[in-house]
Parts: C-alpha cells; structure tokens; sequence
C-alpha cells in the first residue's frame, strides 16, 4: 500500500457534524466494519482532509465496490435510512442515496458517468483519519481528482475542489498514478495543470518537473505580476473565500 507523502490535516470534525447526523454515518460504518465490507470516504470531507479546509456538510459519501452495493443498501434500511429517489429522483445506477430526516448518506461504487467503477485502489491507498474518536479511510487523493474532473455541469462545477487538491498536494502527489487512471482523458488534466498554473504560478511552480513535459505545458517562469488594484488570480473566478492558499495568507 502507498504511503502518502502528501499533507493530510486534523479537523476538528465534531464542530462541523452535528451528533445526530454523526449517530447515523457512525451506525452505517460500523456495520460496514462488523461484516467486513471494505469503504472509504470521499466528498467534501476528504477534501477537508487534503486541504485543511473543512466544512458543514448534510451528506456522508461513502465509496464502496460494486459487488458490495446491496448488502450496503441493507445496512442502512438497518439504521433507519430510506431511499432519497421518492423525495428526489436521482440516477441508481452508479449510487444509492439514503436519508433519514435532514441527514444523507450516499453509497457510491462508480463514476457518474461510467468512466470507472470503484475498485481496491479507492478504497485501500488512501490515508486514515480520525474522527470522532475512531479511525476510517479517506479515497486517495488521486482518486479523488480523477472523479472531480468530469463534474463540470450547469449548475454544479467540482474544479474549484480539484483546485484546492493540486494546491495542498500537487508537489507530493503520486501524478504517474494519476495519469495511469486518466488514460485517454488526459487533455482534463493538462486544462486542470494550466488553470492552476494560472490562479497560483508559485505554487505551481513546485510541481515536478516531468509532469510539465508529460502534458506539453510549460511551467509558470515568472511569478504573477497584476496591474495594483487588480483583484488577486483566484478572486476574478469568484470573490467569495474558496481557494486554500489564500485563506491561509
């Protein structure tokens, strides 16, 4: 298994889940764990873990294998949950969407749009954190870009996430993976490179060299040097805080 160099954060998730919504993933988990059932937790909470930038949530994602989805979907009719398609229909295909008053916990075993199931690597390479005083695996970094850069719809966009992931990663993560899983899709990851190198040139700077020569990009020479008065990069995409390196400065 890979032991990851990139930089994993303690959050201080009991002020951001609420006891009662905790109760409920807790009782999901612990199932999961007491049959052996293999997951990981992707969404904004594995984003929070990689960035250091938590936030409120309602919903627990749950990354599972395909061949586990109805044992899955059998613990959380067990801890009380419903299926969400009565009260909005979504796509069961690739995810089960259960809920329980406010609280929503999706079980998700493939991308939405086909491009790849959830195998062992999802599940296995990533980090452990701790919550809540127990231990469970978030999906691997990589993983997590890889799902995030196809999710650029109408009135949902996830590269302001992916943004934040190259920010707090990018010099460590492990790109040959990467690459590996993106496959013929690698024109994504070259427009991701470049938009990034973009909204922060110093940063981007540090990601390695090779990664430059692979997507046929050339690295930021020169830092960014904006007219004075000129919004910073990441405030002409949206003025509202969302990228990590400036809510750090």
């Amino acid at each position: 298994m890979t032991t990851y160099r990139v930089p994993v954060h303690n959050i201080a998730w009991e002020e951001l889940i609420t006891p009662e919504h905790w109760q409920t993933y807790e009782c999901v988990m612990n199932r999961a764990k007491k049959e052996n059932v293999p997951f990981a937790l992707g969404g904004g909470l594995a984003v929070g873990v990689y960035t250091g930038q938590g936030r409120h949530t309602k919903d627990l994602d749950l990354y599972i294998l395909p061949e586990d989805r109805d044992r899955v979907i059998e613990m959380m009719s067990e801890c009380g949950l419903q299926d969400y398609f009565d009260t909005k229909p979504y796509n069961r295909e690739w995810i089960y969407r259960a809920c329980g008053g406010e609280v929503i916990v999706d079980s998700i075993w493939s991308m939405a749009n086909k491009r790849a199931n959830v195998d062992a690597g999802w599940l296995e390479r990533g980090p452990l954190v701790r919550m809540f005083d127990q231990e469970f695996r978030v999906i691997p970094p990589e993983e997590l870009i890889w799902s995030k850069l196809y999710v650029m719809q109408r009135d949902r966009c996830d590269w302001p996430d992916i943004l934040n992931l190259v920010c707090a990663t990018g010099p460590e993560l492990d790109w040959n993976h990467l690459l590996r899983r993106v496959e013929e899709d690698l024109p994504l990851v070259k427009g991701l490179v470049s938009v990034f190198s973009w909204v922060s040139p110093e940063r981007a700077k540090q990601l390695p060299s090779w990664v430059w020569r692979k997507l046929d990009l050339a690295p930021p020479s020169e830092p960014a040097h904006d007219p004075d008065g000129r919004p910073p990069r990441p405030d002409l995409l949206d003025t509202r805080p969302w990228f990590c390196e400036t809510l750090a400065a």
